[in-house]
């Protein structure tokens, strides 16, 4: 979430004066004025945080500062009058948005909430959580119980549990700490609850804690995705989703989380469904799944980051392409052996080759171009298979 942090000590009068200041550059008739604006808001920030410019940073300030400019061309290009103009409660609303809040109200009670507040609480618990201060956490909850079930002002309403999945919430809150476990540990002992929603992504029954983790890379690059979600289940966590749908598997697979799929796969995860038994190596389910040729589970089509049409085909060319994705040679070797396109591809086109390439999987290589899988197929980036692994 391309969220800017707010400053040490945020003013409700300088943010109104940064409005009107808005206001003015996108009623003008220079292109570059709202640029302008938005590069002073950052560089004033920057100076009140105390941060340096890395490369990550000044690219979350740019998705800020790009969004206000897009929305500032939205407004016009909505408008039909030849006089449209950018009012203050547009611009103000702007402001809102881009430090995370639904609108300006809720904004402006959050600033006004001063450092004794509840909400100024909480957000010194996510910063405690995020830089993996379990002392300063513990402290926090023994004097203030109800933050282990308060939830986040801004628009995702994030508990703190969320934040140690390191998705969906401010982009510069994003981290996971190397004892992201242990404070994992610590919210869920002090009653967290395992499986809340959030309003990330949009809100909806796959906006838990484990179903973020299980879709992030912090803490997949941290090399704590699994032990993380092992404690999640240890407190509880629906193992297939609280739909019942798979959905903690199978979007570990569809982010390429090998480790984690089998973690959960030996934890109990439901296996029901030929894509993700061939993500898993299970050539035995593989093998009767095909056999069997029926309609897939309505599990694996009910995701929106898995995209699939209720087809037992599709769903074939999935596991052919996961197969490949994941390194499971028998699994490919089988699925050839009984008709799936070696040029099959998924909704990116990216095809079974530029998979297998872009893992390094050798010996799947040689097979599909052995089977004459093709090598100058674009993917929608438009990268061909060499592309995709360089």
């Amino acid at each position: 979430m391309d969220t800017l942090p707010l400053p040490p000590r945020p003013n409700l009068e300088q943010y109104k004066k940064r409005a009107k200041d808005l206001v003015t550059a996108a009623n003008s008739t220079d292109p570059t004025a709202v640029k302008a604006w938005g590069t002073d808001w950052i560089a004033t920030l920057a100076r009140l945080l105390g941060v340096a410019i890395t490369p990550f940073v000044q690219g979350s300030f740019d998705h800020a500062v790009e969004h206000v400019e897009r929305r500032v061309r939205e407004k016009f290009e909505r408008s039909r009058a030849t006089d449209a103009k950018l009012t203050l409660a547009d611009a103000q609303h702007l402001l809102a948005e881009a430090h995370g809040f639904e609108n300006w109200a809720a904004f402006a009670s959050h600033v006004r909430g001063g450092p004794r507040k509840a909400g100024q609480e909480f957000e010194a618990a996510v910063d405690a959580v995020v830089r993996g201060d379990l002392s300063t956490l513990e402290s926090l909850i023994r004097q203030h119980p109800d933050l282990i079930r308060a939830r986040s002002a801004r628009v995702h309403r994030a508990t703190l549990l969320h934040y140690v999945a390191a998705n969906g919430v401010e982009d510069f809150r994003q981290k996971t700490p190397p004892n992201a476990v242990a404070i994992a540990r610590c919210l869920l002992q002090a009653g967290a609850e395992v499986d809340a929603l959030a309003n990330t992504y949009g809100g909806g029954k796959a906006q838990t804690t484990m179903n973020l983790l299980v879709s992030s890379t912090h803490p997949a690059e941290a090399g704590l995705q699994s032990a993380i979600a092992e404690t999640l289940l240890e407190f509880g966590a629906a193992i297939n989703g609280l739909e019942d749908d798979g959905s903690p598997l199978i979007t570990a697979l569809a982010f390429g989380y090998r480790d984690t799929a089998e973690t959960l796969a030996r934890r109990g995860a439901r296996v029901d469904n030929v894509a993700s038994a061939a993500a898993l190596g299970r050539l035995d389910l593989v093998r009767n799944l095909v056999a069997d040729n029926s309609d897939p589970k309505p599990s694996l089509v009910s995701l929106y980051w898995v995209p699939l049409s209720n087809d037992a085909k599709a769903n074939t060319e999935r596991a052919f392409l996961w197969a490949c994705m994941f390194g499971r040679t028998a699994v490919v070797e089988f699925l050839l052996e009984h008709g799936v396109d070696p040029a099959a591809k998924d909704v990116d086109k990216m095809t079974a080759l530029h998979w297998a390439a872009a893992y390094g999987h050798l010996d799947i290589m040689k097979l599909l171009l052995e089977r004459g899988a093709p090598l100058e197929v674009e993917n929608t980036w438009g990268g061909t298979v060499l592309d995709s692994t360089v």
